[in-house]
């Protein structure tokens, strides 16, 4: 049995990278030891770049029906004041930028998805006991149980395999690479039920020292708890249904009368692997990282992973890129997720002790705080989250035009640069997903328009006319789209000027795609399948930032591509796409 890529776990990281890798056509065999998904809740909150990502997979109609957006996240001290807000306004990229979400279901969802792709296969009963990578290929063994109980082995072989099967992943153990980080030993006991008896939206973090605690409210009125242990607690308690009662005892009229889905204890993990690649084999999601629940960045960090990840597959297997691409994985996704476990490590910090006099004094603290509007509004507005910024990878510096590297601010000596009202650099970080038109499709998100591989986008140029015919070659070679952004005025116009050079004319309805060149003091911007930017230049360095960009991507030469054809979207499957957010 052959394929291009096995995917060790049908956990969410591993399905949304099969769904990701089938959108892109390419094959994968995705192999769980367990008989079924699991059917638990787990994960509760979604973020808007994940939404992005299921946008691209496709599901969005799918999978909304069991999320909750403008989740709003409420931090409490014990006598009831709100230490912070956090109630992120806008929708930069085109989603709410928090939603509540029952995972079992949204998980159902992606798993159903990959029904669509016949070159995609999930096979459950599957325990990955070995995977030799052989230079040129990976011999996969696993562990087949059928349905009467017996028990064989079975050989795959992949180009690619990627483990995503959790913490205690098999895959990251054989690479023999380390787990760093810190393991609290405090135990907390997660309670979920039905038919909500409280009916509150949102979520409250209880910083009380008599029981730190956690009540979400989430889709389809189910409930979520969260109480801490102390160490005198035996995790047998919460089998305890009395013991449960009284937990709850202050959050509900009557705590013994509750539909209680499940109960289970759990420990908190801050740890990242020290590498995610090694030769054919990679990790990603849980195998790569654990963290903490506090700022619901688990399964959203496997969602980072798999959209980073599945696009520079596709690329290799193409063969757009040699495999020196994978090694950007890493290099762009290590240190976000480090970033993302140190800050949930540290709001567990806040939300656990329970000696009073320190809880006293971090309730003192952030009364003080609160006193200034700006310290309000930047913990309301999430500006304390980390956003992924890619300094190294596949990234081009705007000002030098240097392959794979960038500083965070730019220098230049063009007065256009200087004159820049942001000089942070643009590349390395997500571009906007606006509401757009175009000839076909009215108020339609931007990515459902210019498709999900390469956009070549240039603000009221054609970008085809910027590069030569040989660049021409290559950006065909790279499966790249010309979309011209146009405020809407002008898009008849520009529509009638570049007719026939193959450009998408794109309406700028509200002027933030305007206001984004106009900000970063560009005309162009090369933006990657994850909606990354990994260039921006002015119109007339077009052709300099092309070079640059494929050796950061580590290009093949055009003559070379073959395989099958290049991952992008059909110009009738885009249609259909902007059809539906519309």
């Amino acid at each position: 049995m052959q394929t291009e890529v096995v995917i060790v776990g049908a956990g969410p990281t591993g399905l949304a990278l099969a769904n990701l890798l089938g959108r892109y056509g390419r094959s994968a065999i995705v192999l769980e030891a367990r008989e079924q998904l699991i059917d638990y809740p787990r994960g509760v909150g979604l973020d808007d770049e994940s939404m992005r990502s299921i946008q691209t997979m496709g599901l969005v109609e799918e999978v909304t029906p069991f999320t909750i957006p403008h989740h709003v996240m409420r931090l409490v001290n014990g006598k009831g004041e709100t230490m912070m807000t956090n109630a992120p306004t806008g929708e930069p990229l085109g989603w709410p930028r928090k939603f509540g979400f029952i995972q079992p279901l949204v998980d159902r969802q992606l798993f159903e998805g990959l029904e669509r792709f016949d070159e995609i296969d999930v096979r459950f009963g599957h325990a990955v006991t070995d995977a030799q990578d052989l230079g040129d290929h990976v011999a996969v063994t696993a562990t087949v149980t059928d349905a009467d109980g017996s028990t064989r082995e079975e050989t795959i072989t992949a180009q690619y395999v990627v483990g995503c099967e959790g913490g205690s992943s098999p895959t990251r153990k054989r690479m023999g690479v380390d787990f760093v980080g810190h393991s609290p030993s405090t135990r907390w006991v997660v309670i979920d039920v039905t038919n909500d008896p409280l009916g509150v939206p949102n979520v409250y973090l209880g910083a009380d020292p008599a029981r730190p605690y956690v009540s979400i409210g989430l889709p389809h009125g189910i409930r979520r708890w969260e109480f801490m242990l102390f160490d005198d607690e035996p995790s047998e308690r919460v089998e305890d249904d009395d013991f449960v009662a009284d937990l709850l005892r202050e959050h509900v009229p009557d705590s013994a009368a509750l539909d209680v889905i499940r109960r289970r204890v759990f420990t908190h993990h801050g740890r990242i692997a020290s590498s995610f690649r090694s030769g054919r084999v990679l990790i990603a999601g849980d195998a790569a990282h654990l963290m903490p629940v506090w700022m619901g960045q688990g399964w959203n960090s496997g969602m980072r992973d798999a959209t980073n990840l599945s696009w520079k597959l596709a690329a290799v297997l193409s063969g757009q890129a040699d495999d020196r691409l994978l090694d950007t994985f890493e290099v762009e996704r290590h240190d976000h997720a480090k970033a993302m476990i140190d800050l949930s490590m540290t709001l567990g910090n806040v939300i656990k002790p329970t000696n009073r006099i320190v809880c006293g004094a971090r309730d003192l603290a952030s009364r003080a705080m609160n006193l200034s509007p700006r310290v309000k509004d930047y913990f309301a507005d999430m500006r304390f989250k980390p956003m992924p910024f890619y300094a190294k990878g596949v990234v081009v510096a705007p000002d030098s035009l240097a392959a794979g590297e960038q500083p965070r601010r730019r220098t230049s000596r063009f007065m256009t640069v200087k004159n820049a009202v942001d000089k942070v650099t643009p590349v390395g970080r997500q571009f906007p997903q606006p509401r757009v038109n175009t000839s076909e499709v009215t108020g339609a998100r931007l990515d459902d328009v210019t498709g999900h591989w390469w956009t070549i986008a240039a603000w009221g140029n054609d970008p085809a006319r910027l590069f030569t015919e040989e660049e021409r070659a290559q950006l065909q070679h790279m499966g790249a789209r010309f979309v011209s952004f146009m405020s809407e005025s002008q898009r008849p116009w520009a529509e009638a000027e570049y007719a026939g050079s193959g450009t998408l004319v794109v309406g700028d309805v509200d002027g933030s795609i305007k206001g984004w060149f106009d900000r970063h003091a560009v005309g162009v911007a090369f933006l990657r399948p994850d909606r990354f930017v990994a260039a921006a230049c002015l119109a007339q360095d077009s052709g300099r930032a092309l070079a640059a960009l494929r050796v950061a991507m580590s290009a093949t030469p055009v003559a070379e591509v073959g395989g099958r054809p290049r991952p992008t979207l059909e110009a009738s499957e885009s249609a259909e796409l902007a059809e539906v957010s519309a």
